[in-house]
């Protein structure tokens, strides 16, 4: 049966809407046992906003450069999350992003829930700040409405306040703006897609909170309240402030930090809660290589102040927990996490992939009939110096500390043309593959570094067997501290390792991702082509 759309709306939005979920092998935060471990979600969904609509809670995060964009997961729980789609499935301005673009495009996005839709603000610090809008959270969403334009607006949040005037908040960047470390309100129309007039600011926070950033905006018994963090992204801590009048003055208080935890940097996140009362606060934490995973907190009101975390001291500041009571949503619901593994027995790709750039429709095509995701080779950009500005890299987020991941593949070169490359990858600011690569004397099977790719660093390449069959299996180990081996079989039961361990490292205001890809050097009126029969990640247990 067909359902017409507002019903398909309105199934999604109360929750009766299916969803296929996942286990992973590798990580999940809940216990078995009414309890969670932290992070409730181990990748890197950075700088997370999170909200409730009825019992369904939704989660977005930045996601920079990478296309899909604004990745949005759903919860019945606050624990167990899955990816149900993306925000924007191109950057725009289109061509822009179409050239790899580190560290750019999406940061710090807000989603709220208003008059049945879903609203989602997210800042381009090269452009301005952008409203989407939708009545299904998977999409489709709207085009982009750039509603401020200017360089280095970043981090928005929205209230519609009670009396129906609507504010917008953000913070600044230093690298485009030349001003940070304060907080700025504007008036937007009732349609939030306009600003009204040039700003106000509202907290300067250069004293006592350096860096002051991705502000978050609530009201609650008379008061106004700007959640942002500050100090840092690896050593901050989390802000309050409070007033009963949006411009101020605000009152100050620092409500968690690392404390005795082995959690750094505690901030940046989203004040949600349940249907039964409780509180909870969603955070990061970077984590490095591993990029800005993210945690559950419980929270507390005390004498119209948030406590966030366990405030072992009785001083209104409280800190992580690594393991908690799971939050009382009035039901039980069963373990679900990011999707990882792959199977290519779709017809869309798992939505846990992303390009490094805006995708061109040749790089790829799904071949369910045979189980097999079909990459071909791209020509590289002319002005590329390594993979570090391939666009058509096909990544996903590390899904926890330790891991082991394999993928088997069949090359098809084109004859015509040598060193076509196709193969597994780590790729951060160093990068480390493991590659088919096609030659006039055959196929070669090659590992290759570079270092400080960022940088424009040299690739070093070692050819590790000469002549190999069409058909292989890569695989790379992730070690605690994310050191990587890579490794190869012929037969997909008896890996052989390469000598030589990498230390994987972030990207651009990202983690390290683990991915595929099909490359070449010239330009042909056809391509190679390689079949990657699954991409599966399996338990580390050294």
């Amino acid at each position: 049966m067909k359902l017409a759309p507002l019903f398909y709306a309105c199934l999604f939005a109360t929750g009766l809407f299916a969803q296929n979920t996942t286990v992973s092998k590798v990580w999940s935060p809940d216990l078995g046992n009414g309890y969670y471990q932290n992070p409730i979600i181990h990748a890197d969904y950075s700088d997370p906003d999170v909200i409730r609509v009825g019992n369904d809670y939704y989660l977005i995060a930045s996601s920079f450069n990478c296309a899909p964009a604004i990745p949005i997961l759903h919860s019945k729980d606050l624990v167990n999350w899955t990816i149900i789609g993306h925000a924007l499935e191109r950057q725009i301005p289109i061509d822009h992003f179409s050239t790899v673009q580190h560290g750019n495009g999406v940061w710090a996005p807000s989603i709220k829930w208003h008059n049945g839709e879903f609203y989602l603000f997210y800042p381009d610090p090269d452009f301005g700040i952008y409203l989407i809008k939708a009545k299904n959270p998977s999409g489709p969403w709207s085009d982009p409405i750039l509603i401020k334009s200017g360089k280095g607006l970043i981090d928005p949040t929205v209230l519609w306040d009670d009396d129906g005037l609507v504010y917008l908040v953000h913070a600044w960047a230093g690298s485009r703006a030349g001003i940070k470390s304060i907080l700025t309100i504007n008036r937007l129309n009732a349609a939030a897609n306009k600003v009204l007039d040039a700003g106000v600011i509202v907290y300067d926070g250069h004293e006592k909170d350096p860096t002051i950033e991705g502000p978050k905006i609530y009201k609650r018994n008379h008061f106004y309240y700007l959640f942002a963090p500050a100090g840092g992204v690896s050593g901050g801590w989390q802000t309050v402030l409070r007033s009963k009048n949006i411009y101020g003055p605000y009152e100050r208080k620092v409500v968690m930090d690392q404390g005795g935890s082995p959690i750094n940097g505690p901030h940046q996140g989203a004040w949600i809660n349940t249907t039964t009362g409780e509180d909870w606060f969603i955070h990061f934490q970077d984590k490095g290589a591993y990029g800005r995973v993210a945690h559950l907190q419980p929270m507390k009101w005390i004498k119209d102040w948030p406590v966030i975390g366990i405030d072992k001291h009785l001083d209104g500041k409280g800190e992580p927990v690594l393991t908690f009571k799971k939050p009382n949503v009035g039901n039980s619901w069963p373990i679900a996490n990011p999707a990882d593994s792959d199977e290519f027995n779709e017809l869309q790709l798992g939505k846990q992939w992303q390009w490094q750039a805006n995708p061109q429709p040749t790089w790829s095509f799904t071949n369910p009939t045979e189980g097999v995701l079909r990459l071909f080779t791209a020509k590289l950009p002319d002005a590329a110096k390594s993979l570090w500005d391939a666009p058509n890299l096909l990544l996903q987020k590390f899904p926890a500390e330790k891991f082991i991941v394999k993928t088997k593949l069949n090359f098809h070169p084109q004859t015509k043309i040598p060193n076509e490359k196709v193969g597994l990858i780590i790729m951060g600011t160093s990068y480390a593959e493991l590659s088919l690569v096609n030659t006039k004397s055959g196929i070669n099977l090659v590992y290759s570094v570079c270092l400080d790719a960022e940088k424009e660093g040299t690739v070093v390449e070692k050819v590790i067997l000469q002549n190999v069959a069409a058909t292989i299996y890569l695989s790379a180990k992730i070690n605690t501290g994310a050191k990587a081996t890579f490794g190869y079989s012929i037969d997909g039961i008896n890996y052989t390792d390469i000598p030589e361990s990498f230390q994987t490292i972030a990207g651009k205001w990202i983690g390290a991702k683990v991915g595929i890809f099909a490359v070449r050097n010239s330009q042909m009126n056809d391509a190679g082509s390689a079949d990657f029969d699954w991409f599966r990640f399996e338990p580390n247990q050294q």
